[in-house]
């Protein structure tokens, strides 16, 4: 029997690449001049001169047997067939997975804000107990921790659990599946920004939805992730790459894929 794995119609799942279609050019008198300006834009209120949004395919979503299809738009990064755009080439490649071994995984090219698609799964039988049962992570610039743990039926501290911004802030709720099933993280990122190399001038937020279940509903960052230490900020270039940890455990990971994020109105 198939289990669809869950997600909200705002992550649409994963598969291969393709590439967003350009924006429609507007058509002549859609809407209005003579109206007031929408606060803080130079656009009126129903403007027909408003940019339109680029048309974006959407894409399908996964089963535990088959990764759906990512959006046109998506960067894919992991597709199953190769680890061409990762640094790690010792980490086990089959069957349309990568497996945790010999080091953390890093992505070759680094992003700022964005939309993150994950599938990962713990191993089977679930082994250990609490930190040590099917752990991983992922790293977010490389540098903000978003736990993987096998945490069904397996308790540990509340913000080292499966989900959890690690160290900082536990999931709003445990949506974790049983071990060797296929769990889903989209996660939406806004970055920090600094101040040069001096302080932070806007912390980093990040929503995360665990198997169509919403965790982290935009949740502000106290810094870079620590153990045994308070979250704190460091000031660091204002992109920067995906990673997996290796945490001894041979935790899978499918179907990666990532949309940078833009502001409105925007190419």
């Amino acid at each position: 029997m198939k289990y669809v794995v869950a997600s909200l119609a705002l992550f649409v799942a994963v598969g291969a690449p393709a590439f967003a279609e350009d924006a429609p050019k507007p058509k002549k008198n859609l809407g209005y001049q003579d109206t007031p300006l929408v606060p803080g834009t130079t656009w009126h209120v129903h403007d027909g001169e408003r940019p339109q949004p680029t048309v974006v395919t959407p894409g399908t979503f996964s089963t535990q047997d088959q990764p759906g299809k990512p959006p046109s738009d998506a960067i894919v990064l992991f597709d199953g067939t190769n680890l061409d755009k990762w640094q790690n080439q010792n980490w086990k490649l089959e069957n349309g997975y990568m497996e945790a071994a010999k080091g953390q995984q890093t992505s070759k090219d680094s992003f700022g804000d964005i939309q993150l698609h994950i599938e990962w799964t713990s191993p089977v039988p679930g082994k250990g107990e609490g930190q040590g049962r099917g752990n991983s992570g992922v790293f977010l610039m490389g540098i903000y921790e978003i736990q993987v743990l096998d945490c069904f039926e397996n308790q540990t501290y509340p913000d080292g659990q499966t989900a959890a911004i690690y160290g900082s802030f536990p999931p709003l709720v445990n949506a974790n599946r049983k071990p060797g099933e296929w769990q889903m993280y989209d996660i939406i990122w806004e970055c920090p920004k600094f101040d040069g190399d001096k302080k932070v001038v806007k912390p980093a937020f990040v929503t995360v939805i665990h198997n169509g279940i919403v965790v982290h509903h935009r949740t502000e960052l106290k810094g870079r992730t620590n153990h045994k230490a308070a979250a704190a900020y460091t000031p660091h270039s204002a992109t920067g790459p995906i990673s997996m940890q290796d945490h001894g455990n041979p935790v899978k990971y499918r179907n990666i894929w990532v949309r940078p994020l833009k502001g409105y109105d925007q190419p």
